[in-house]
């Protein structure tokens, strides 16, 4: 019977306050001491879990949060530029309410507004999609019956839900994914399940 591929898709942390409720996107911003607590947690949590590799952002904020966690395999951790979150254009560096009076569009609609490529200088969801999935298939056909843990953005961990689900991007708008929280995803030559969502350990240890 074949096993099936596990993977571990992880936000990064909080990150540092003056980023929080804004569209980071391609900012490189640190971790917050919160988030730098918040990633021990989640690591602390997957403490019995053995990957065979665990893929990474390149971005700080990512690479914060996989520190904790880089003894749990035995390989070194492979940076992956195409995990990289999502470019929001003229949108980045904006605060959640500056989007609003600007262009009079609630920060929730991002996704949707991504999609309909309305963002003045963002990436779309097609063009969103076209670097993600080669990083999809290149884990699922890397370590196939394995452990693997993702170390991205919510924006990645979206896309990545769609195309392993085969579900519309906007309806990952559905979906929390909160700082350092973990979505587990077993997958099979012809079927995917998600095992957990979005859960975040630091929550009953902070």
């Amino acid at each position: 019977m074949t096993s099936p591929t596990r993977l571990y898709l992880i936000r990064h942390g909080e990150v540092e306050e003056r980023y929080q409720k804004v569209f980071g996107g391609r900012i490189d911003m640190e971790l917050s001491p919160r988030g730098h607590d918040q990633a021990k947690s989640l690591a602390h949590h997957l403490r019995n879990v053995r990957f065979a590799t665990i893929y990474a952002s390149p971005m700080k904020r990512a690479q914060q949060t996989l520190a904790p966690l880089s003894g749990h395999s035995s390989q070194p951790p492979v940076t992956v530029h195409d995990l990289r979150e999502v470019d929001f254009g003229e949108w980045t560096g904006l605060a959640w309410h500056e989007v609003h009076e600007r262009y009079n569009i609630s920060a929730f609609e991002w996704l949707h507004k991504l999609h309909e490529d309305i963002i003045p200088g963002a990436e779309s969801t097609t063009k969103l999609h076209a670097r993600v999935e080669p990083c999809v298939r290149r884990i699922l056909n890397d370590c196939p019956g394995q452990n693997v843990a993702v170390v991205c953005h919510g924006g990645i961990v979206r896309m990545m839900l769609s195309i392993l689900l085969e579900l519309h991007i906007t309806r990952m708008s559905s979906f929390d994914v909160e700082y350092a929280s973990v979505t587990v995803v077993e997958c099979l030559p012809h079927r995917t399940e998600v095992q957990l969502l979005n859960f975040t350990p630091w929550r009953d240890a902070l």
